[in-house]
């Protein structure tokens, strides 16, 4: 039974639930690596990076590692800390956003090649197709063709998995039901964003594009810097650990077990994902973390503090946007490969000297975001 302190759960209880979490995560973790590979699902390293010889291994590493996160906080929530109030709603976007990164992973693994018609043919079709309705039809849909291959931009270069605008569409979805959530179930309290030092902004109804905004974004910044053994998993960890404390500082028992449950799961992860990996996290595992890390700061409200908790995430997000609007706008790269720790590894650093190197910037700004928290 959850003992309450002042409206708060009791902390050596609340950490209670990191060692639960890290005991079934390291009970079948053989399991599910044993299963990814008789399954063989692998998809292969970059051929961006091919030529880096300490990445021969990857090409031979399965992925969807980011199953033993998400299932093991799926269940130790539903066992141990469910709750309508606070807990289903993070939980259920995590499964959404894992689910669509588990589809996005099987089918780079296993699907066909997939084509999606180019903007310049549909504007030839528009002018030459014998049929007027046709005509019409293609005239009409220009707008969602030019976005979807505006979308292709901000993603990969594979043609098997789901296309981007295909993610955007679902993780719209996931952003939306958090909204709904945060807007209409925790109360008018939740429509503030507070700062540091006292100051706050009702944002009123624009608090659900705000959330919808906030949860797409971190959604694929985790996924984005998920490119290092042991990086993404590392990060995660200090960032759930900063949420622990937070949620239980500001009175949220139930989120604070969900942070330090997934804070232990991540722990027998990262374990398994230090180089070599036995295995990669997927967009299974970096989707669905991403999101709940956006879900659990949002419900505590550290929206604010979001930024620094999350720092390196955010900025190899960042140099995503940058390398794509350099390329296409100014015709030329910032980076040598974006996101940015292919650009220090194309730059001579070895895979453990920048994995170690974001590890110790973002836990600084961890703690700075931390700090700002607290005032």
């Amino acid at each position: 039974m959850l003992t309450i302190l002042q409206g708060t759960a009791d902390l050596a209880y609340i950490f209670g639930f990191t060692l639960i979490g890290a005991v079934v995560a390291f009970l079948w973790a053989p399991l599910l690596s044993r299963a990814l590979l008789r399954l063989h699902v692998i998809k292969g390293a970059k051929v961006e990076l091919a030529a880096i010889g300490s990445r021969g291994y990857k090409a031979t590493t399965p992925v969807m590692g980011g199953l033993l996160v998400v299932i093991t906080v799926a269940i130790v929530t539903y066992f141990l800390n469910w709750s309508r109030s606070f807990t289903y709603v993070p939980v259920g976007v995590m499964l959404i956003s894992a689910a669509l990164g588990a589809i996005d992973d099987l089918m780079n693994i296993y699907g066909k090649e997939r084509r999606s018609r180019k903007l310049g043919h549909q504007i030839t079709l528009i002018h030459v197709h014998h049929e007027w309705k046709m005509r019409i039809w293609y005239t009409l849909t220009l707008p969602w063709t030019a976005f979807k291959r505006m979308s292709v931009w901000f993603g990969s270069q594979t043609s098997k998995g789901v296309f981007v605008h295909e993610k955007l569409i679902l993780q719209f979805i996931a952003g939306a039901l958090t909204a709904w959530w945060i807007y209409t179930k925790l109360g008018p309290a939740w429509h503030f964003i507070y700062f540091p030092f006292g100051f706050s902004w009702n944002a009123g109804i624009l608090i659900v594009p705000i959330t919808i905004l906030i949860v797409m974004f971190t959604a694929n910044a985790v996924n984005i810097a998920d490119g290092m053994d042991g990086l993404a998993g590392g990060m995660l960890i200090m960032t759930f650990s900063a949420l622990t404390l937070l949620s239980w500082i500001n009175g949220f028992g139930e989120i604070a077990i969900l942070n330090a449950t997934t804070v232990g799961a991540l722990v027998a992860y990262t374990y398994f994902n230090i180089k070599p990996a036995r295995f990669m996290s997927g967009d299974v595992g970096s989707l669905g973390l991403g999101a709940l890390l956006a879900v659990n700061a949002m419900a505590i409200g550290e929206t604010a503090s979001l930024f620094f908790l999350g720092f390196m995430f955010y900025i190899e997000a960042i140099s995503v946007v940058m390398q794509i609007f350099s390329r296409y706008f100014l015709g030329r790269k910032i980076f040598r490969m974006a996101p940015l720790h292919h650009h220090f590894e194309l730059s001579g650093w070895s895979e453990e000297k920048t994995v170690m190197r974001f590890w110790v910037l973002h836990f600084i700004f961890v703690v700075f975001g931390f700090w700002l928290a607290l005032h």
